[in-house]
């Protein structure tokens, strides 16, 4: 029998309404997690992951608290134990590993001396010792030369190699059980699938038990040995890893597996109908009744048990589940065809070149451009109206730069950005012009951080209008409501504020509002990255129907190969600033014909634990372009002699439509493939 690292019996957690009503955001959560074993925590956002995940380390979010239940480690109740007695515990033996490693490693501090800081908190090092394991630690976690890596600060380290860092320092104190919340998120997909790999060489090293909190699935598959899928605060299937994505045995997992999109499938995915219940609304039935198209009156009469299945380990919350084996999975998808039919050109990014690196004044004093190692370079790309072209690539590769130079944020230091009728666009937004302010729109990553806090959905919407179209009275307000339409919210989210919307809400209102000034071009900036998979493929839904209903053009950038997949017409590849391949979306991902794009498709990580990515090479971290060559010359699989350290790469173009810039004659590398 396996030993139990942490059991959870009965637990709910929760908080009181303003009408001293005490409502659970955890509903009577019971489960445990084994020696050596990683656990997979899936749902959408609202679901109480994270709330479960704090909770095994016997911490509550505030205003709330538990009302019920235990979370059993070493035969103590986590939830009843004092500050001081958790100090012991937490860190040492239960450790995590939080989302974003660059906002939880201290700015002004070497890496070093955090990790060291770590160590003199859970062990009894002396300095020598400490010293001696802070560089067993960075080389555990596969960081280059620990030494000189040990003197930098975080921000010269990339977003990878500071997740690494996070986790050297988890694992500090040897703990049985490491807690790892949306631990990959942000990251590029080359970069993710080192870092999962990663986790999975400790687990398997030093046999520590891992809860891994995410809406990934793909992830979830790589690192998992078991899966819990949670909905409106419940355990409503736990299972074995192959099982659950193969074959989910509850309404709920089947929805969320065909909201994704993925690389062998065009077309968009599935989205869910409906939204979660709220922690407030109490039902006598099944929660997910209101959403389940296999829904019968008992479902919502009676409320279903978590019940193990007969000859398996699987516990599913369903009174239907037999009736999902005769359901299929990823069939339900909108295909998008190709827009070549409008010739009409929207932008046309002429040779642009843009640098971060400062001119000294003599550079200024003769306009002229001595950076080397420009950051972009040479983009040459014609973007048609009514198409999407998406731009890929790994962090550091210019495509956000790309997109904040073309909305006029970011001055370019050679060539020209021309828009719609040859309009040599200023570089610099505040001398545009009205028209061409309202022409280009941007939808940034992070609605949180772009919809103003103190203004309500109203105030927020009839800014555009009032800017760009001077609608005042009624029929500002008819616009505002037109606008909610669109985007598939009801006029009852008019006096809401950020605060009280949803993730999936908020970057509906965003998008809202970019299309209020009734652009030409709009600017997508990861705009699903943080978004759970049912609500990113509302939001994909949402993007492709307003597209096909004003034949809006979209520039689209995204780590997420697969969204790329299901959304684009063309997909723009980069390395370091330098276009790669480019090409129609559909011939780009079944005939990648650059080394460095069958590098990133590989690394793609599929909902299927027995479909392991193809990584070509170590987590390598190159600071800036090469001088001279081709860009990826120090990764690339296929160097074959000095002409790629020496030349610039022609461009070549293959019989399937794809435009690729490297040495290696074109009908070679396909006939490699094959």
């Amino acid at each position: 029998m396996r030993e139990i690292i942490q059991s959870i019996k009965n637990l709910s957690i929760g908080f009181k309404s303003q009408d001293g009503r005490e409502i659970a955001i955890l509903k009577n959560i019971s489960t445990s997690i084994n020696r050596g074993e990683t656990v997979g925590i899936v749902g959408e956002s609202g679901s109480g992951k994270s709330t479960l995940a704090l909770a095994m380390m016997g911490f509550s979010k505030q205003g709330l608290y538990p009302i019920s239940g235990e979370c059993i480690y070493k035969s103590k109740n986590l939830l009843d134990l004092s500050d001081r007695e958790l100090e012991k515990i937490r860190g040492k033996q239960i450790a995590m590993i939080p989302q974003n490693a660059g906002q939880s490693l201290t700015p002004n501090l070497k890496i070093g001396y955090q990790v060291e800081e770590t160590l003199k908190l859970h062990t009894k090092f002396d300095a020598n010792e400490r010293s001696i394991k802070i560089t067993e630690l960075l080389n555990k976690v596969r960081l280059p030369s620990p030494s000189i890596m040990a003197q930098r600060y975080p921000h010269e380290l990339s977003g990878g190699q500071q997740q690494r860092v996070a986790i050297a320092m988890a694992l500090a104190g040897n703990p049985d059980l490491l807690l790892l919340d949306e631990p990959t998120t942000g990251l590029d997909v080359t970069t993710q699938a080192h870092v999962l790999e990663l986790l999975n060489e400790i687990a398997k090293d030093t046999k520590t038990s891992m809860v891994y909190v995410s809406h990934d699935l793909g992830a979830i598959a790589q690192v998992s040995h078991r899966v819990i899928v949670m909905y409106a605060g419940e355990i409503v299937l736990d299972g074995d890893v192959r099982q659950v994505l193969r074959s989910p045995l509850h309404p709920y997992a089947h929805g969320l597996l065909n909201s994704i999109p993925k690389l062998s499938l065009p077309g968009l995915p599935a989205a869910m109908p409906g939204t979660p219940p709220q922690p407030d609304e109490n039902s006598k039935g099944c929660s997910f009744y209101e959403r389940c198209e296999l829904a019968i009156n008992k479902c919502n009469s009676s409320k279903p048990e978590l019940k193990s299945l007969s000859n398996s380990q699987t516990k599913v919350r369903c009174f239907r589940h037999d009736k999902l084996e005769e359901k299929e999975l990823n069939k339900n998808v909108d295909l998008i065809l190709p827009q070549n039919s409008n010739e009409k050109r929207v932008l046309n990014l002429d040779n642009i070149s843009i640098t971060y690196a400062r001119q000294s004044i003599l550079d200024q004093i003769l306009n002229r451009f001595s950076d080397k190692n420009i950051t972009v370079k040479d983009i040459d790309i014609d973007i048609k109206k009514g198409e999407t072209i998406a731009l890929v690539g790994e962090s550091g590769s210019g495509k956000s730069t790309i997109l904040k130079s073309i909305a006029g944020l970011l001055s370019i230091k050679e060539g020209q950005i021309n828009f719609k009728e040859d309009i040599n666009l200023s570089p610099d937004v505040r001398n545009r012009t009205n028209s061409q302010l309202r022409g280009i729109q941007l939808i940034f990553q992070n609605p949180d951080e772009s919809l103003n806090p103190s203004h309500n959905v109203e105030e927020i919407l009839s800014q555009p209008l009032k800017l760009y179209f001077g609608l005042n009275g009624k029929e500002l307000k008819k616009n505002i409501i037109d606008l909610l339409k669109k985007v598939r919210l009801s006029e009852k989210y008019l006096y809401r504020y950020p605060r009280q919307l949803s993730g999936g809400e908020k970057q509906r209102i965003a998008v809202a509002r970019a299309f209020a000034a009734k652009p030409d071009l709009i600017l997508c900036d990861e705009v699903t990255s943080a978004l759970d998979v049912s609500v990113q493929a509302a939001v994909l839904k949402l993007l492709q129907d307003l597209k096909n209903e004003l034949g809006t053009t979209y520039i689209f950038v995204s780590h997420d190969l697969a969204v790329v997949r299901a959304i684009s017409d063309r997909v723009a590849v980069l390395y370091q600033g330098r276009l790669c391949e480019i090409g129609p979306s559909s011939e780009v991902y079944k005939y990648p014909s650059h080394p460095y794009t069958e590098v990133l498709l590989g690394a793609v990580l599929e909902p299927d634990p027995d479909l392991k990515p193809k990584l070509a090479a170590e987590d390598i971290v190159e600071e800036k372009p090469p001088e001279n060559g081709c860009s990826f010359q120090g990764r690339c699989p296929r160097v074959i002699g000095e002409k790629c350290f020496k030349e610039t790469p022609p461009w070549q173009i293959s019989n399937q439509g794809n435009a690729i810039r490297c040495h290696i004659n074109i009908k070679d590398l396909l006939k490699n493939q094959s």
